[in-house]
C-alpha cells in the first residue's frame, strides 16, 4: 500500500533481475546481472501449454500514468495513448506526432472533440501530468505517479539484497522438469527497496482462474467511478449455471444475488457461475481487456468464459504471465487503479480463498497471506500476498504441463520465497 513515508525518488539507477532458466549462476554473478539494467525477456521456448509471448516494447517504453480516477497509457515505442477513467474510454490511439525526449513522452491528441495533452516519463514512480481540454469547459491538469512494468526500485542497495532469491527459484524451476514455470516477486514493505525479481517471469501459460483478479478489478473501477454498487442485484438464471469450481451452481435459480456476493465468490470459492455472471454484466469481454490494455500488460488476455470447452476447442484461451500478475497485484496494493476502500475489500476477498493446497499448505500455520489459484489439466497456479509484517510481498507462482506436479512446484516456489524472508542471513533482517 502507498505508504507516505517510503522514499520516491525519479532518478533510480537499479532494476529487476530476469533470470532464464540457463542461468543458475552464483549469487554474485546474479546481481552483476540485476544492476547493469532490465534483462530482455526470458525466453523458454515453446513448450506444451505455453503460449508465446507476444512480442513487446521493451519495459521502458510502455507506460500509464495513475491519477484519482483513470489512466492514461502510453506506449512510446508504437506511438499510441489511451485514455480510460470514468468519464469514458478513447481506446488505443495513435499519436504519430509524440515527441520522445530524455526519458519523457509527450503530446496531444485529440478524440471526440477532446483533447489530450500529456507528459509522461517513461520511468517508474516518477510524475506525470495530463490535461484533458474540452469546449466551454475549463482545462483539467492530472498529475500522478507513472508506473512501468516492473516498477524500478525505491532504493536499489536494499534491492540488491533480494537478488539472492533469484537463483533459489531457478534452481526450483529448473527442477520442475515436468512443469514449465515461472515466478515474479515484488517487495512491497520497501525493507528491499520496493525490488522486483522474476524467474521467467515472461512464461504465458493459460490463465486459469488467475484471470478472474481482473474481472474482479474491473468491476471494482467501476465501484469508485459510482457507476455502480455493490448492493446492485443481478438476475441469475439456470442458463448460467456451469460446473468446475464454486458455491453458486448448488443454488437454486432464477434469483437475484448481489455483486457483492458475485465479487466475494469469485475470489473466495473461484465461483465459475460468478465469473460467468460479472463478465456478462461488465459487457463481455471487452472491458475487461480495455482494463488490461490500459496497464500495458501484454500478455494478459480474457478470451473466453469459464469451462467453455466449445471456446476453447476453437482455440479461444484465457493466458497471463507472472510479470502482468505482480504488475496488476502492485498496482491495487499501490492504490494505482483502484481506491484504498476498494483495494481493501479486493486483498479481504483474496485472504478468505477456500482452496489452500498451494501456497498456504506450503508455509507454516497461521501466516497470513491473500491469494488466488489457478487449476487447469495442464496449469497449475498461486498468486497473492505474502502479508507477514515489515515484509509484505506479492508473488505470482505460474506453471505449465500435468496439474499434479505443478502443485508441487508452486508449493516449492513459495517455500522458497518465505524461507528467505524469514531467515536471517538470507533476506530477512534481525531487528
Amino acid at each position: 500500500m502507498r505508504k507516505s513515508d517510503k522514499k520516491r525518488s525519479s532518478s533510480l539507477l537499479g532494476a529487476p533481475v530476469r533470470v532464464p532458466l540457463k542461468w543458475l549462476a552464483a549469487t554474485v554473478a546474479l546481481a552483476v546481472v540485476a544492476t547493469t539494467g532490465p534483462a530482455t525477456a526470458d525466453g523458454q521456448g515453446h513448450e506444451p501449454g505455453v503460449e508465446p509471448t507476444p512480442e513487446r516494447a521493451p519495459t521502458s517504453e510502455v507506460s500509464w500514468l495513475s491519477f484519482p480516477g483513470g489512466v492514461f497509457a502510453v506506449d512510446s515505442l508504437g506511438h499510441t495513448v489511451r485514455y480510460r477513467a470514468c468519464d469514458g474510454d478513447t481506446g488505443r490511439v495513435a499519436d504519430p506526432g509524440m515527441r520522445v525526449a530524455a526519458g519523457v513522452a509527450s503530446g496531444d491528441v485529440v478524440v471526440g472533440g477532446t483533447a489530450y495533452r500529456y507528459r509522461v516519463p517513461l520511468v517508474g514512480r516518477a510524475e506525470g501530468t495530463l490535461e484533458v481540454i474540452q469546449q466551454h469547459r475549463s482545462p483539467t491538469t492530472l498529475t500522478g505517479v507513472v508506473v512501468t512494468s516492473p516498477q524500478p526500485p525505491t532504493d536499489p542497495i536494499a534491492g540488491a539484497r533480494l537478488f539472492p532469491l533469484s537463483g533459489q527459484l531457478a534452481r526450483v524451476v529448473a527442477d520442475a522438469s515436468l512443469n514449465p514455470a515461472g515466478a515474479t516477486v515484488r517487495d512491497l514493505s520497501g525493507r528491499y527497496g520496493d525490488q522486483q525479481i522474476a524467474v521467467n517471469g515472461s512464461l504465458r501459460p493459460k490463465a486459469a482462474s488467475v484471470i478472474k483478479l481482473w474481472i474482479l478489478v474491473e468491476l471494482l473501477r467501476r465501484v469508485d467511478c459510482g457507476q455502480v454498487a455493490l448492493d446492485d442485484g443481478v438476475l441469475v438464471t439456470p442458463e448460467d449455471v456451469v460446473g468446475g469450481t464454486g458455491q453458486l451452481q448448488f443454488e437454486t435459480f432464477p434469483q437475484v444475488v448481489t455483486l457483492h456476493r458475485l465479487a466475494r465468490y469469485l475470489i473466495k470459492y473461484s465461483d465459475n457461475v460468478a465469473a460467468n455472471v460479472l463478465i456478462t454484466y461488465l459487457g463481455g469481454f471487452a472491458p475487461v481487456n480495455a482494463l488490461i490494455d490500459s496497464m500495458n500488460q501484454r500478455s494478459t488476455i480474457l478470451a473466453r468464459r469459464m469451462l467453455d470447452s466449445a471456446a476453447a476447442q476453437r482455440g479461444e484461451e484465457n493466458y497471463t504471465s507472472p510479470d502482468d500478475v505482480v504488475s496488476l497485484l502492485g498496482a491495487v496494493w499501490d492504490g494505482e487503479i483502484l481506491t484504498p476502500a476498494s483495494r481493501d475489500l479486493m486483498i479481504g476477498f483474496m485472504r478468505e480463498q477456500t482452496l489452500n493446497t498451494k501456497i498456504p499448505a506450503a508455509l507454516p500455520p497461521g501466516v497470513p497471506v491473500a491469494h488466488k489459484t489457478g487449476d487447469l489439466p495442464d496449469a497449475s497456479h498461486d498468486v497473492g500476498y505474502y502479508l507477514i509484517p515489515g515484509t509484505e510481498t506479492a508473488v505470482a507462482f505460474l506453471t505449465a504441463g500435468p496439474m499434479a506436479t505443478g502443485d508441487e512446484t508452486v508449493r516449492r516456489m513459495a517455500r522458497t520465497v518465505y524461507d528467505f524472508l524469514v531467515t536471517p542471513g538470507e533476506g530477512a533482517v534481525e531487528e
